[in-house]
C-alpha cells in the first residue's frame, strides 16, 4: 500500500474514533443528570400512607377522595409529616392528656347576647304631683306631718287661710244669690248676674278649689276662714316644706307626693353595647334587697347623651310596682337580652388566643398534632365569638390548656411560620425569624427537690428544689401551680421528686410533670435547699 493511502486510511480512523467519543459524551451527559435527578426526586418524595379527612374526622382512605362538601382529602405522609406543615404544632399523646387539653367542634350557632348593666330605681315623673296653692295665705293645721309617710287619695293634708280666698268666696256667694232672687228681672239684669257668679266661679276654680268644695261654698250663707288641701293620688310623700303656722307665697310647694305604683330604673349600659338596645325590648331586673325575686320592664326610651366620665349612656325602663317593693334609690342589675340574627359559624371564646394585633386559634388535626390558624372574628356572645374567617365547621379547636400548649411547643415559632405563609413580613424579618427559630429555645425546664405539701382544692404544691441552671436561679422553696390537679396523686409530702415547670405568663411558673423519684441509699441529696 502506498504511504499516502496509509495516511489517509489513518486520518479517517481518527476522525471516526473522535465522533464516537464526542457522541457517547453527549449521550452521557445528558442521561446522567437526567437519571441523577429523577434519583433524587424519588429520593425526596416521601411515601404517602394514606389520605385524612380534610375536616379532621376520624375518616381515612387509602387512595384520594373527596368528602361530601367537594373537599379533597389530605394526604399523610411516612414519618408524620405533611407538606406545608412546618407551621404544626406536635405534642405527645401523655402530654396532652397531662396539660388538660381540651377541645370543642366549631359549629352553626345562634348567638344569643345579653347586655348586662347596673342602674336605680327612680320614681316615675309622670306621676309625681305637688300641692303648691296659687294665692297667698297661712297654715292653719297640718295632717301630714312627715315625709315619706304614704297617703291615699283625697286624704286632707293642711288647712289654709287666706284673705283673698276668703273674699272670692263671699262675691261668688253673693252673685249666686243675686241669680236666684232676680229670676223674675229682665234678661239683661238676669245675665249681668250670671255673668258675675260665673267669673266668681271661674276664679276659685282657677284655684285649684275642687268642684265639691265650690258646691259647698254655693250652698253656704257665710264664707268660710280655711280651705282644706288632699292628696291628689295614692302615694307617698317624697317632700315636705309646709309648716304649721307658716305663711306661702302663690306657687310655693308645700307637698311633693310621688305615685309608686309604677317606677323607673335608669340603667347605665356601656358605649359598646348601646347599638344592640332599642325600645319596646323587654328586661330583667334583679334588686339586692329581693334576691329570689326578677322584675320585668320594657325599654321606653335610650337618652341622647352620654357621660363622658364612665362612657355609659342612661336607658330608661319602666316597671310595675304594685307591691311597692321599689323604692326610690335603690341599686338595680339589669339584664337585657339581645337575640341573634342567625345561625353562624363560632367557637367558644376561651378557644381564641388573643396577641392584640391578630387572633389565633388551634385546630386539633390529630392525636397530639395541632396548627394554629389566624382568623377574623365577628359577633360575641356570652360564651362564644363568630368565626368569619380561618376554620371551617366540624373542625375541632383547643378551648382549654391553650397557654400550655403555646409554652410546650413554642407556639410563637410556627406563628412565625404560619405569618410568612400568609405573606406577611419582610425578607429580612423572615430571615430574623430564622435565626430565631434557629436557636435552641428552652420551654420546659427540669428540676429535683422535695414535696413540702399539696393544696388539692386550689391545684398548687409547696416544692423545695434545688439549682434550675435553664433557669439560674439557686436553690428555694416555692409554690407552684399544676397544669392538672392529678399530677400529684399519689406522691406523699416529703417525697423526692423530679418534675417539669414551664411559664405560663410572666412570674407565673406551672408545672406540667411531676414523678416521686426512688429513694436513694444515701438519703435525699437536696434536702437542705
Amino acid at each position: 500500500m502506498k504511504p499516502i493511502s496509509k495516511i489517509i486510511i489513518g486520518a479517517l480512523v481518527v476522525l471516526g474514533i473522535s465522533a464516537a467519543g464526542y457522541w457517547f459524551d453527549t449521550r452521557m451527559a445528558t442521561q446522567v443528570p437526567t437519571e441523577a435527578a429523577s434519583a433524587v426526586a424519588a429520593r425526596k418524595e416521601p411515601k404517602i400512607l394514606y389520605y385524612r379527612n380534610p375536616m379532621g374526622l376520624p375518616d381515612t382512605s387509602p387512595a384520594p377522595k373527596k368528602d361530601n362538601m367537594g373537599m379533597d382529602y389530605l394526604p399523610v405522609y411516612e414519618g408524620g409529616d405533611e407538606p406545608g406543615s412546618t407551621n404544626q404544632l406536635k405534642i405527645s399523646v401523655e402530654k396532652v392528656q397531662k396539660l388538660g387539653v381540651r377541645t370543642e367542634q366549631a359549629a352553626m350557632r345562634v348567638l344569643d347576647k345579653t347586655v348586662r348593666a347596673v342602674g336605680r330605681v327612680e320614681a316615675n315623673e309622670r306621676h309625681i304631683y305637688n300641692i303648691a296653692p296659687k294665692f297667698e295665705g297661712w297654715i292653719e293645721k297640718l295632717y301630714v306631718n312627715t315625709t315619706g309617710e304614704p297617703v291615699k287619695k283625697g286624704q286632707a293634708l293642711l288647712d289654709v287661710y287666706s284673705p283673698e280666698l276668703v273674699s272670692a268666696q263671699r262675691e261668688y256667694a253673693i252673685a249666686a244669690q243675686g241669680v236666684e232672687s232676680l229670676k223674675e228681672a229682665d234678661g239683661d239684669t238676669r245675665r249681668s248676674m250670671q255673668q258675675l257668679a260665673e267669673s266668681s266661679l271661674l276664679r276659685l276654680k282657677n284655684w285649684d278649689i275642687s268642684a265639691q268644695q265650690v258646691q259647698g261654698l254655693a250652698k253656704s250663707e257665710t264664707a268660710k276662714r280655711d280651705l282644706t288641701f288632699h292628696a291628689p293620688v295614692n302615694g307617698i310623700v317624697l317632700e315636705k316644706k309646709a309648716l304649721q303656722g307658716m305663711r306661702f307665697m302663690p306657687g310655693e310647694m308645700l307637698y311633693q307626693i310621688a305615685d309608686l305604683s309604677s317606677v323607673w330604673v335608669i340603667a347605665d349600659v356601656f358605649e359598646q353595647d348601646i347599638a344592640l338596645v332599642s325600645t319596646g325590648v323587654k328586661a330583667r331586673v334583679k334588686i339586692n334587697a329581693y334576691p329570689d325575686k326578677v322584675f320585668e320592664g320594657f325599654i321606653t326610651y335610650v337618652y341622647p347623651t352620654l357621660n363622658p366620665a364612665t362612657r355609659t349612656v342612661p336607658v330608661r325602663l319602666e316597671i310595675a310596682n304594685p307591691d311597692g317593693l321599689l323604692k326610690p334609690a335603690m341599686f338595680a342589675q339589669v339584664e337585657i337580652p339581645v337575640p341573634g340574627k342567625g345561625k353562624v359559624l363560632a367557637v367558644p371564646v376561651s378557644a381564641v388566643i388573643d396577641s392584640g394585633t391578630r387572633q389565633i386559634v388551634l385546630v386539633q388535626l390529630a392525636e397530639g398534632r395541632f396548627e394554629p390558624r389566624e382568623v377574623r372574628l365577628g359577633s360575641r356572645s356570652d360564651n362564644y365569638v363568630e368565626v368569619l374567617d380561618g376554620i371551617a365547621e366540624g373542625e375541632q379547636v383547643v378551648v382549654a390548656a391553650n397557654f400550655l400548649i403555646d409554652a410546650e411547643s413554642n407556639l410563637k415559632a410556627a406563628l412565625g411560620g404560619l405569618g410568612h405563609a400568609h405573606g406577611g413580613g419582610t425578607p429580612q424579618g423572615d430571615a430574623k425569624g430564622a435565626m430565631e427559630q434557629a436557636k435552641p429555645a428552652v420551654v420546659g425546664h427540669q428540676a429535683e427537690g422535695k414535696l413540702d405539701g399539696v393544696d388539692s382544692k386550689a391545684g398548687r404544691v409547696t416544692i423545695t428544689h434545688g439549682p434550675i441552671k435553664t433557669l439560674d436561679w439557686p436553690g428555694m422553696t416555692m409554690d407552684f401551680a399544676l397544669a392538672n390537679p392529678s399530677l400529684a396523686t399519689g406522691i406523699q409530702p416529703g417525697s423526692a421528686i423530679s418534675f417539669e415547670l414551664v411559664e405560663r405568663k410572666p412570674g407565673e411558673w406551672v408545672i406540667t410533670k411531676l414523678q416521686a423519684k426512688p429513694a436513694a441509699p444515701s438519703g435525699n441529696p437536696h434536702a437542705g435547699h
